[in-house]
C-alpha cells in the first residue's frame, strides 16, 4: 500500500526532488504539494481523508513550517505529520513534539531516516488495512 503524501516545502528543486526520491524508494504516492504555510494548511485541513503523511519544512516561501504544524493537530491517529528541516535543532525538535509532530528529520543528514520512517508508516497502514479487511469477511 503506497502512504498518500503532500509536501509542504517551498525550494522547487528539494520538492521535486524528495517526491521523486520518495516514490523511488519508498512506498509513496504524491497527493500534492504547496510552497506556503496558508495553502498547506489549508490543503491539509479541507482534504483530511486524503492523505496520510504531512512533510513540512519549517521556512516557507510565505508564513512558517510551524503554523502547518498546527493546522494538522486534530488528525487522525493513522495520519503522521514529520518535519524535513535544515533547522533541526534541539529547541526547534522540542517546539515541533510540543505541536504533535510524529518525527523531525534534518535534510543534510537524515533523508535515509525519512525513507526508513516511510518504510515503517506504510507497513503499518498494510497490517490495519488487512487487519480492517479480515475483520469485514468475518
Amino acid at each position: 500500500m503506497k502512504m498518500r503524501t503532500y509536501l509542504v516545502e517551498d525550494n522547487p528543486t528539494i520538492r521535486e526532488n524528495l517526491i521523486s526520491t520518495l516514490e523511488e524508494l519508498a512506498p509513496v504516492e504524491s497527493v500534492g504539494s504547496s510552497d506556503t504555510e496558508e495553502e498547506g494548511a489549508e490543503w491539509l485541513t479541507r482534504h483530511e481523508a486524503q492523505w496520510d503523511l504531512a512533510i513540512v519544512d519549517l521556512f516557507l516561501k510565505k508564513g512558517s513550517g510551524l503554523h502547518v504544524l498546527q493546522a494538522c493537530r486534530s488528525r487522525k491517529p493513522l495520519q503522521k505529520v514529520v518535519v524535513f528541516s535544515n533547522y533541526a535543532t534541539r529547541e526547534m525538535r522540542t517546539r515541533c513534539a510540543e505541536l504533535g509532530v510524529d518525527a523531525v528529520f534534518d535534510k543534510s543528514t537524515e533523508i535515509d531516516c525519512l525513507l526508513a520512517y516511510c518504510v515503517t508508516q506504510s507497513q503499518k497502514l498494510d497490517r490495519v488495512a488487512n487487519d480492517d479487511s479480515q475483520l469485514q469477511t468475518a
